[in-house]
Order: C-alpha cells, then structure tokens, then sequence
C-alpha cells in the first residue's frame, strides 16, 4: 500500500498550525527530529526554553540525560526518532493542558505513521496521558507494555523526572532494557508498509 502521508505536508502544517494558543508564544515550533524510519519512537511532554529556541526536541539538560541513557543501550540519538506530545513550548514550561495536546494529537500520530516504529517510549505523564489516555498514572503505569497495532508501548519516567528524583533512575534502567530486549526479540527489518505489524495502521498507536 503506497503511503498516503507525507513528511513535507507534514511539517509545514505543523509550522502553520494556530490551533491552540501555544503558538503564540513559540518562537520556533518543535516537530521532533531524528531517524525517519526509525524502530523505537521516543515521546517526551513539550519543548523547554532551549528547545524553543532551537526547534529541536530534548536538547537542554534533560535531552542530555536522554542521550546517555540511549548510549546505554546501545543506541544513538540519530538511531530513534524523538517528539512531544506537543509540538510549541507550554509558557513557563507548565505542563500541556488537555486541549493543547489534543490539538497536537493528530500530528503526533501523523508521525507514527510515517515512521511505523516497532516501540514506542513514553517518556512521562504527559506523554502517557496524551497517547495511552487520562487516567492513568506514570508510577504504575511504567514498566508495562501496551501493545496497539502491532507497536509496543512503554511508559517509563521523564528524564527531568530523573534529574530531580536519581531514586527513580533505577527503574527507569530497567525499563530500558525492557526497551533494549525488545528490539532485540523484533525483526531487525520493519514490515513493508500494508504488510500488517507496524505499517500505516501504526498511526492508531499514538490514539488517546
């Protein structure tokens, strides 16, 4: 099945997009960036001050933090693809309200569609609330797999929560080599888009 979505389309909605108010205090929008046909998608909460001025997802002290814990498991920040549950920066980074992140809902699964990952990484509250729904709640919900058309999704802790909390890094490790076997038990090679597993139904992983 030829993909109906496209990259392009994609971005210069998201840069146009006035949906909710957040956009009027962006400076840049941060769509997310990485490997494109990646097989683990990465899900943070929304851009901090450094994000906003750079466009770029996870590239202040948290965004460190990230990449080493990649590097842990053998996987470099090019490897994944990394986004938010929405896509301009929350003033004073408070946290998403829920019509701010359904606003950016759709984007977000555009995204997994075009990408099709094998796992997706829901980094925090918000980014569980956003993608598995309200309700639920990051201390339980970690370290559980969800699977939605053929894509596995695990919630773990968000890296800020990590740089306040250290007691919490060793749960978040463990959920990383979750995430590390995981992609080890999967094909190396992706399904051919229509060809079931994670193809273009993959956009119904980022459903609330």
């Amino acid at each position: 099945m030829e993909r109906l979505l496209s990259w392009d389309s994609l971005l210069e909605r998201i840069d146009a997009c006035r949906q909710c108010p957040l956009a009027d205090g962006a400076t840049r929008k941060v769509p997310g960036q990485g490997d494109r046909d990646a097989r683990l998608m990465l899900i943070g909460e929304g851009p901090g001050a450094e994000e906003d001025r750079q466009g770029l997802a996870f590239v202040g002290a948290a965004g460190q933090l990230l990449t080493r814990m990649l590097e842990a498991i053998g996987l470099r920040r090019e490897d994944v693809f990394i986004a938010n549950a929405v896509k301009c920066r929350p003033p004073q980074n408070r946290v998403p309200a829920p019509e701010e992140m359904a606003a950016c809902l759709p984007f977000l699964r555009e995204q997994a569609g075009l990408i099709r990952p094998q796992v997706i990484l829901l980094l925090g509250a918000t980014a569980l609330a956003a993608v598995l729904g309200p309700g639920l709640h990051i201390t339980r919900a970690r370290g559980q797999w969800t699977q939605r058309k053929g894509v596995y999704i695990l919630p773990t802790y968000h890296p800020a929560a990590l740089l306040r909390d250290p007691s919490k890094k060793r749960d978040a490790w463990e959920d990383l080599k979750m995430v590390q076997d995981k992609l080890n038990e999967l094909p190396s090679a992706k399904p051919e888009p229509g060809a079931g597993g994670s193809g273009p139904g993959a956009s119904q992983a980022a459903r609330a």
